[in-house]
């Protein structure tokens, strides 16, 4: 599908790394493996905020017979050393651990996240706020702080994001009263979670999310379901935003007609219309080791979340190479487009995402593609 706005606004080239956090700590070089999947908001003075994801990496992960990570270590950042000879390295975001009768992996990068604020329209960039970059602080983020999502609930800000350690594949909470300077609330769910969005609203009081717990084992449906086994977006409420309690109802699941979708998870934070809350969210097609990405859209009843109202299998967004095109000499994945954001433009949604988990795509959508 085609759209008159849809352009990348940031890639890796536009970070600094100087003014990174692992910046003269680790010895050796690291460059900008992606600087994706950001989250969206509008601030106060009626700019746009992206929360951007910046997987820093090892220039050289490999060296001394050994492969590396970097690891935060009580205020500082480390390398470890893993022989070759017990590791995996054909993606090159990562490296499997062999011998440990389950899957345990290690990253070639670890993220932060920088604050990038836009133009009203989300066309310019007007600053990156290195100031206000959120790093890891607590051994349950070692590995890095990856994918926020923001909303808006009433007058605060809510940023959920996903830590990574061996400790605990966590999503932890920040909150903030403008958008742009970010208080960590919690852990608020402690089992691997890739992706929790809360409600830009409240149902009955209450604060609602979608949440998408991972699992390495799936029951089937019975022989001719309309749905397939596998990761789903499941539904979660909380009177306060740091204990949620899952809905008894299943939320969006991946359907047997499509193998466009037999993986799947939440996009961008649900957003009331008139029709109930519009969510975007990824479906993965299985292609080689990371598979193909596209962004989908459901509108949920507004009273109850477990009902959806409307949904298409037809792709809002896939992977567009003739945007990545001047920086093809650093993809390293395709087929990939990771939606993480939205805002309300007037007549349009402005929609912010991950290309090729590289750079990141501000795309327009009129509201009235989703009467």
């Amino acid at each position: 599908m085609t759209y008159g706005v849809d352009k990348l606004i940031l890639v890796p080239d536009d970070i600094d790394l100087s003014r990174s956090p692992l910046a003269g700590q680790l010895g050796v070089e690291t460059y900008v493996l992606g600087a994706f999947n950001p989250a969206l908001t509008r601030l106060p003075n009626g700019n746009l905020l992206m929360m951007v994801r910046v997987a820093e990496a090892l220039r050289k992960p490999i060296f001394d017979g050994h492969v590396h990570n970097i690891r935060w270590d009580d205020g500082r950042y480390v390398l470890d050393a893993w022989p070759l000879g017990a590791a995996n390295t054909a993606d090159p975001r990562k490296f499997l651990l062999q011998g440990s009768g389950w899957k345990v992996m290690a990253l070639t990068s670890l993220a932060w996240l920088l604050p990038v604020e836009l133009t009203p329209d989300g066309l310019a960039v007007v600053t990156h706020h290195y100031d206000k970059v959120i790093a890891p602080h607590a051994d349950f983020q070692m590995y890095g702080l990856e994918d926020a999502r923001i909303s808006k609930v009433e007058d605060r800000w809510l940023m959920t994001t996903c830590s990574v350690s061996p400790e605990r594949h966590s999503t932890t909470l920040y909150s903030s009263d403008n958008g742009l300077d970010w208080t960590f609330e919690d852990i608020v769910l402690d089992h691997q979670n890739k992706d929790m969005l809360i409600f830009e609203g409240r149902i009955d009081g209450h604060y609602w999310a979608q949440t998408r717990p991972l699992g390495d084992l799936y029951f089937a449906y019975p022989p001719g379901s309309k749905w397939r086994a596998g990761p789903s977006i499941n539904l979660a409420s909380s009177p306060d935003a740091l204990h949620w309690k899952p809905y008894r109802k299943p939320g969006i699941r991946a359907h047997a007609a499509t193998v466009a979708t037999a993986r799947m998870g939440g996009g961008t934070p649900p957003i009331l219309t008139d029709r109930g809350w519009l969510t975007l969210w990824h479906g993965v097609e299985p292609k080689e080791i990371v598979g193909v990405y596209r962004t989908y859209w459901s509108i949920l009843d507004r009273n109850d979340p477990g009902i959806t109202v409307a949904t298409d299998h037809v792709p809002l967004l896939e992977a567009d190479p003739k945007l990545t095109r001047p920086i093809e000499h650093q993809m390293y994945v395709r087929d990939v487009v990771f939606t993480t954001g939205i805002v309300d433009g007037g007549d349009h949604y402005i929609v912010a995402s991950g290309e090729g988990d590289l750079a990141c795509r501000i795309t327009h959508i009129p509201k009235a593609f989703f009467r």
